[in-house]
Formats: structure tokens, sequence, C-alpha cells
């Protein structure tokens, strides 16, 4: 397994070993021990799974301090543009995003850590994406930020016309009203 470092301290990308013959492959995607040995110590207590069809956002999404999660994400079918915002107020990275393409076939991990709002776009007809939290979802400390914020300035790599977001993430403040406290 290696470790790329992004630039935002804790922000992470994981590749896993993959073995592969005429048969498929085989990856660990996770192994606590392997994982506390590189430093990553996080105690995952929830998987999600969100199954979304061509131009969706989903996102930008975070929760609360005391209820922050970190996140492991990774896709299981598909493509998506990953993105992770910092929130985190003394932070060198404060107000800026970093964005990387996860796919099905690139196999690639993004460590989320504390701090960070997180949200995608899917780039293929489909994408099934998984993702571990360490902590519990909790819908009064649920926040978010309109993904389409122009100060923002994320490029979802979708054309303008072909973003479906939800309501609710539409009727997210923006980044500079929205609230936040790591």
């Amino acid at each position: 397994m290696t470790l790329t470092e992004t630039g935002f301290e804790g922000l992470l990308i994981i590749e896993p070993r993959v073995f592969e013959d005429s048969r498929g492959y085989f990856m660990e995607s996770y192994n606590k021990d392997l994982f506390n040995k590189l430093g990553i110590k996080n105690q995952w207590v929830q998987d999600n799974q969100s199954k979304s069809i061509r131009g969706v956002v989903r996102g930008l999404h975070y929760q609360l301090n005391p209820r922050s999660q970190a996140k492991l994400i990774r896709v299981i079918e598909g493509i998506i543009y990953d993105v992770a915002l910092d929130l985190r107020k003394d932070s060198k990275t404060f107000g800026k995003y970093f964005g990387i393409e996860l796919s099905a076939e690139n196999k690639k991990q993004f460590l989320v850590p504390h701090g960070f709002a997180h949200g995608f776009s899917v780039l293929s007809k489909t994408a099934t994406v998984l993702y571990k939290c360490d902590e519990l979802y909790s819908p009064s400390e649920e926040r978010g930020i309109n993904p389409k914020d122009p100060m923002l300035g994320i490029n979802w790599n979708l054309d303008e016309n072909e973003m479906i977001l939800s309501e609710k993430d539409l009727n997210n403040p923006i980044f500079k009203d929205s609230e936040y406290n790591f």
C-alpha cells in the first residue's frame, strides 16, 4: 500500500497493492494494522454506499464538531471526481480544495480527515461509491456548502447543463455564509 500526500495536512491518496491474474484481481482495501503502521489510526464505525448516474454532484457535506467525520472513499464501479474543501481555520490551505479522479479501475482511495467538506461528481454512466466514516451520521450536526459557489471555483469536470444536484445541496449556503467549527 502506498500513500501520496496532497499538500493538505492529513488529506491522503492511498493506493492498495493489487494482485491481478487471468481470473481477475484481489486487493486489501483496508487492514487496520497496516493503516496504523502508516499513521492512519481512525476507528471506522460506519460504511456508506451510493450509486448515482452521470452528472450527479453530491456535496459538499460535513458534520460539525464534536461529531465531525473523517472519510475513506473508494469507487467500486465507474468514475468520480472527488473533492475535499479545507474548513480548518488555522490551516495554510483553509478555503482551498483538492480534487482527484477515483475509479473502479485505478482503485485509489481518498482519506478525507476531520475539518473538510466532501463531495463528488459522477463522470461515468453510473458510479458506485463506498466510504467509511469514523463517526456516526448525526443530523443535528450535518452541514453543507453549495457546490456551485463561484468563489470556490470548483471545476466538477461536467458541463453546467449536465449537473444534477439535490434541492438540499442547491439550497446550502455558499462558503462565506456557512457554519463550521474546525
